[in-house]
């Protein structure tokens, strides 16, 4: 794990709902916290912000100490920037005004200038003199993004910035988002309940259900895990980063190599060199005790099973299973366990039928 450069800590009994986390977030990259409406996920990233006040609370960002028994530091007062649902807009200002708002009168003629960087990423600058009730709604959050960037902050807070809009609008600032975490070396925390996003976006990722961590770590090693809510979900997935290297022009696919095999996807304008996430559907990944042939299954892999655990009916199980450095997940019928004699450290082949492109 990275050095962790943010640090949350709050235990908080709540109209009738306890929230008890601990976190310790890597010093740069995307946090993902991750769940249902209710978990308090919104209320751990308010409480960061300085939004709410926990009674009993830690929170310190880069050794600074915003909260903790003896002190709490106001919002306007912390090196943050937030975004929320709703971009909030100020209506009577155009894209340049509200991007400047809220700097000390000398910095706001030159904003320009110093965020040009971001303006560019964030792919607003042919929108820059527009008044706000013109854009779009994905427009209205790129400007709220660079908004809260202005003030070059020590850690960026969106909460759920993409829940107010269609899936469309979504598809499109997504990009944006993920050409911001690569360009920025800051901390950002992101909030959200949609697993699409959080597989796009996240570097970090922290379950929580009820108000209580169910689990933290790397994208990877949670999403792999059989004893998560995640691995519960109909939409369990395991994500693999992979290096495109050819493309097969006359079947349209692009291959891409990882330390555990190589993997075929749909060719969507990949180039060779390229890295790319790999979303692998548990549900999708069957096993053989050998390799199989005269199948329309192409990708397969050689494994080793990890772990196994029941699923969330009893008909299911799901394995856990290493492909080189990687693990993956594929959830089969307990039958299939029982009939294959499937066991902890037995060597397995991974059929997957389908293979989608997370970034």
């Amino acid at each position: 794990m990275q050095p962790s450069n943010v640090q949350v800590q709050i235990d908080w009994d709540r109209s009738g709902f306890h929230l008890d986390v601990a976190l310790n977030l890597p010093s740069h990259g995307t946090t993902v916290l991750f769940g249902p409406s209710g978990c308090g996920k919104t209320t751990v990233l308010r409480c960061m912000a300085g939004l709410e006040r926990a009674p009993s609370a830690h929170i310190a960002v880069n050794g600074q100490t915003w909260q903790d028994s003896q002190r709490f530091v106001p919002t306007w007062k912390r090196p943050l920037g937030m975004v929320f649902q709703e971009a909030r807009l100020l209506q009577h200002l155009n894209v340049s005004g509200n991007v400047a708002f809220g700097l000390p009168r000398q910095q706001r003629h030159r904003v320009r200038q110093t965020l040009e960087p971001v303006i560019e990423t964030l792919g607003i600058g042919h929108l820059w003199e527009r008044p706000v009730q013109q854009l779009s709604g994905g427009e209205q959050q790129r400007v709220a993004i660079a908004r809260a960037w202005a003030a070059q902050p020590e850690l960026l807070l969106l909460d759920e910035p993409l829940a107010a809009l269609d899936w469309r609008r979504k598809q499109d600032i997504l990009p944006w988002l993920e050409r911001l975490q690569s360009n920025l070396k800051i901390p950002m925390v992101y909030v959200t309940h949609s697993i699409d996003e959080a597989l796009r976006l996240a570097d970090h990722v922290v379950v929580l259900e009820a108000g209580q961590v169910q689990a933290q770590g790397s994208l990877h090693d949670v999403l792999a895990r059989t004893d998560t809510p995640l691995a519960q979900a109909d939409e369990a997935s395991s994500l693999i980063e992979a290096r495109v290297t050819s493309i097969d022009a006359d079947w349209h696919l692009a291959h891409a190599q990882f330390d555990g095999g190589e993997l075929s996807v749909r060719d969507s304008g990949l180039c060779a060199g390229q890295t790319v996430r790999l979303r692998l559907l548990a549900r999708d990944v069957s096993i053989t005790t050998q390799a199989a042939h005269h199948t329309s299954i192409q990708n397969q892999l050689v494994g080793v099973i990890e772990r196994m655990a029941p699923a969330n009916h009893p008909a299911q199980a799901l394995v856990q299973l290493r492909c080189g450095s990687q693990l993956i997940l594929s959830r089969v019928t307990q039958k299939a366990v029982h009939e294959l004699d499937l066991s902890v450290g037995q060597s397995v082949w991974a059929q997957i039928k389908t293979v989608a492109l997370a970034r």
